[in-house]
């Protein structure tokens, strides 16, 4: 393939139209320009000098050169023209124009996506214990090394030791060192590079069943928080019982990473929401007051109010009036998404007034009532 036969990836005009225009649905339904950090997949058009080239419709042409084709050499050698691809995006506008790609990272956060999946299924993995320290033991699993705290060993393999002498339950977990152990995936942070183990597999079909038998929606009770994941929370309620905290029901005001709000070992308080196919949902928001039911005493149409710019979508910014309480702003309200970016940054505080306001479908929308850049 010549140099001038090689699509380059052009970028799209951006088209505005008001919320109620008839053209709007279609507007939206226009596939979105990758960004930088998406993982995308195409067909492979051509390898030539270190060069893979990749055909990613409608948006045009993907490469992967330099260090990212060196770092997956070995699988690029057994690539032909034809065969579907999936690489993360490095640079949008990369190097004369084409999409830039990592095939190694896409690998990666195509791991820490199996990492969730297997927290969700519980997933048992026969690993081999390569280090010890006073803490538990290490463990390494599909190239990322993970952590298996002391307290998430079976009592077959927990050091008892008078007092809790730190270095004789060092000599105790050493002698680990080298021996399977059957464990599974109870945390798993792409962010942070964090793997967490445990031992403990809390899945006999019929214990399991027996204890579920012992609690009904609507029950609250205390438990304590064994796994944290980018969707929610694992809370034990008790020895071979879990139950999911999805991040919808951690709180009334938006919940982006649990990790920043729970950590393994937390206490909290839940309360039993579905019981369904052998799965326990649990909520931590529903024993909190849902600010929206009396939100309707203190803010009314018209109104003008503070609001703290906490999110950015394709409809434009979510500002929150106060915890739980959040309303639209419009893209519509501005030349452009940039535009409105630039006038409303996250985390700052800015005057809206209250265009639309609906407190028993949660729902309110916000019209910028400062000056706009």
């Amino acid at each position: 393939m010549s140099e001038e036969t090689k699509v380059k990836a052009a970028p799209l005009p951006t088209i505005h139209l008001a919320a109620d225009h008839p053209m709007a649905g279609l507007i939206d339904a226009i596939p979105t320009p990758p960004k930088s950090g998406d993982l995308v997949e195409g067909t492979i058009i051509a390898i030539s000098r270190g060069r893979v080239y990749i055909d990613l419709p409608p948006f045009g042409t993907g490469l992967i050169y330099g260090r990212e084709y060196l770092n997956a050499a070995d699988v690029l050698r057994k690539a032909n023209p034809g065969d579907t691809i999936s690489a993360k995006v490095v640079d949008p506008a990369g190097r004369d124009g084409y999409i830039e790609l990592s095939l190694k990272e896409a690998r990666q956060a195509a791991i820490w996506g199996e990492a969730e999946t297997a927290i969700l299924a519980q997933t048992p993995y026969s690993l081999v214990v390569e280090e010890a320290n006073k803490g538990g033991l290490i463990l390494s699993w599909q190239g990322i090394q993970g952590f298996l705290p002391a307290s998430q060993l079976t009592g077959e393999h927990y050091p008892r030791v008078p007092e809790g002498d730190k270095d004789k339950i060092l000599g105790e977990l050493m002698q680990l060192i080298g021996k399977p152990l059957s464990v599974r995936i109870i945390t798993a942070d792409a962010k942070e590079g964090k793997l967490i183990f445990s031992e403990r597999m809390g899945n006999e079909t019929e214990e399991k069943a027996s204890l579920i038998d012992k609690y009904q929606v609507g029950d609250a009770v205390e438990g304590e928080v064994t796994g944290i994941v980018d969707f929610g929370v694992f809370v034990k309620l008790e020895q071979g019982l879990e139950g999911l905290v999805h991040i919808s029901e951690l709180d009334w005001g938006l919940v982006e990473d649990p990790h920043t709000l729970f950590n393994v070992g937390d206490k909290v308080r839940v309360k039993v929401i579905e019981i369904k196919d052998g799965k326990v949902s649990l909520s931590i928001k529903a024993l909190k007051e849902n600010p929206w039911h009396t939100a309707a005493d203190r803010y009314k149409k018209g109104m003008e109010v503070p609001g703290v710019v906490i999110k950015y979508n394709k409809h434009g910014a979510l500002a929150s009036i106060e915890e739980g309480v959040a309303g639209l702003v419009h893209v519509s309200e501005f030349e452009s998404p940039q535009a409105l970016r630039e006038a409303l940054e996250l985390g700052k505080t800015y005057p809206f007034t209250i265009s639309l306001f609906e407190p028993k479908e949660q729902r309110m929308t916000l019209t910028y009532a400062g000056k706009k850049k």
